[in-house]
Order: structure tokens, then sequence, then C-alpha cells
């Protein structure tokens, strides 16, 4: 029997623009194909740390199988590393339709002032968009616009935040930095709230939710125990200092 092709991993040369790097890549996740199987051929656990969902990406690179949504978000993240002009940060989509709801995700990509996408979808325009939209919030529209098409309404928008380009990074992907209820705002509010997160993600000013955990603990041990408020300045001092 005939051995299946298996496509070739894109290598980035230095000849090429940044736009045609992404269509090379959105090009190698199209001959790998939806899959419509019905089973996912890879696990993705979204709390691991980024280190162990790029050896999936590897995984997937090897194996040659056909790939979902959340599968290609990952595989985009490996095949952009070492990009550093390249940020990607996860968009996920909560829409309705018959009854029924569905989500989405695909890989938003920021560079040189302009935004796009990566994705797989089983609808050619809800997965990999150029790199020509100016804002963010631009970039969304037209993902709202294409589900009309379908149908589809558009309940809810989560947008995560950069991810690191360290393959080894033990840090988890921060998948929903924000969540906006965009079916019970108007898309001026919409707008703003996309715009005001875009630029603090281009100013990187915004922390994973996570890195605040600890100190969510500390204050709440502080509030069981009234004994421990009475420390001396120094102390405190030292305990703001750590944090």
């Amino acid at each position: 029997c005939v051995q299946p092709s298996v496509p070739p991993v894109p290598n980035y040369k230095l000849s090429m623009s940044i736009p045609e790097w992404l269509q090379a890549i959105q090009t190698y996740m199209k001959m790998l194909q939806y899959n419509h199987t019905g089973t996912q051929f890879f696990e993705i656990r979204k709390t691991r740390p980024l280190s162990g969902l790029m050896e999936t990406a590897k995984e997937m690179t090897r194996e040659s199988l056909p790939i979902k949504c959340l599968e290609a978000v990952i595989l985009g993240i490996y095949l952009t590393n070492g990009q550093p002009s390249v940020e990607r940060f996860p968009i996920s989509f909560k829409t309705h339709f018959s009854g029924n709801y569905f989500h989405h995700v695909v890989l938003g990509i920021y560079c040189n002032g302009r935004y796009g996408s990566l994705g797989m979808s089983r609808r050619s325009d809800l997965m990999d968009k150029p790199l020509t939209y100016r804002t963010l919030s631009d970039l969304i529209f037209d993902f709202e616009d294409s589900y009309k098409k379908y149908l589809h309404s558009v309940k809810k928008v989560k947008i995560g935040l950069y991810v690191p380009h360290e393959l080894h990074s033990f840090q988890p992907i921060e998948w929903k930095q924000l969540v906006l209820n965009v079916s019970k705002m108007m898309r001026t509010e919409v707008r703003k709230e996309l715009e005001k997160f875009a630029r603090d993600m281009r100013m990187k000013i915004l922390k994973p939710s996570s890195a605040h955990s600890p100190m969510k603990e500390r204050s709440r041990g502080k509030s069981l125990s009234p004994r421990r408020r009475q420390a001396s300045p120094q102390r405190r001092a030292c305990r703001r200092d750590k944090s």
C-alpha cells in the first residue's frame, strides 16, 4: 500500500517576509487537514506548561495527522517560535447557533503594527486572516462578520496574553486575560475595551492572572490570622520586597 506523503515542516528563510512566513505555516497546517473524524489525536491540556505543549507540537509534526482548532494554535506557536518580532496570543469565541453553543480558538498574530491570525476550522474564513488589520478590534469584527454568514451569533470573545518565545518555559499559556460578553455590548464599547487591552499588551504591562494568585493566598492568610497583621514595620517591609 502507498504511504501517505508527510508534508515537510516549513523552515524560515531570511529571504522571506513575515507575511510569507505566516502563509507557509498556514499552508503546512492546511496540508495536515482539518480533523473531521470526531476523535482528537492529540491531548491538549490548556493548563500544561508551554514546554509540555511544545513537545506535543513536535509530535504533531512527526505524526502528520489531521488537527482541530486547539491543536492548530499550539502548532502555530511552535512554528513561530524564535521570531521575536511576531507576537502570538490566543483568541477564543463562544457562539450560539440553532439552540447550541460552540467554542472555537485561533492564534492571534501581531507584527509591525498589524494584526492577523493562524488557525484551523471547517470554515475557510474562521481560521487564518492576513496580517493586514490595523487594530485588534478590526480583526475581531471580521471574525464576527464571518460568523454571521453561518448564522452564528458571537456571545463571548476571550483574548489571552502574548505567549513567550522560550520553548522551555514552565509558564502556562494565559488563555483568557480579557473576557467580553459581546452579545450584551455595543460595538463601540467592544472596540474601546479591545483597543485599551491591545495597547496594554503592546506595552507589555499585563501580567498573567496566575502570577497574582500567590498574593491572593497571602492576603487571604493574613485576614485569617489577625495576629500577623501586627508584625513589626521592618518585617512588613521584608514581606513586601519578597512579593
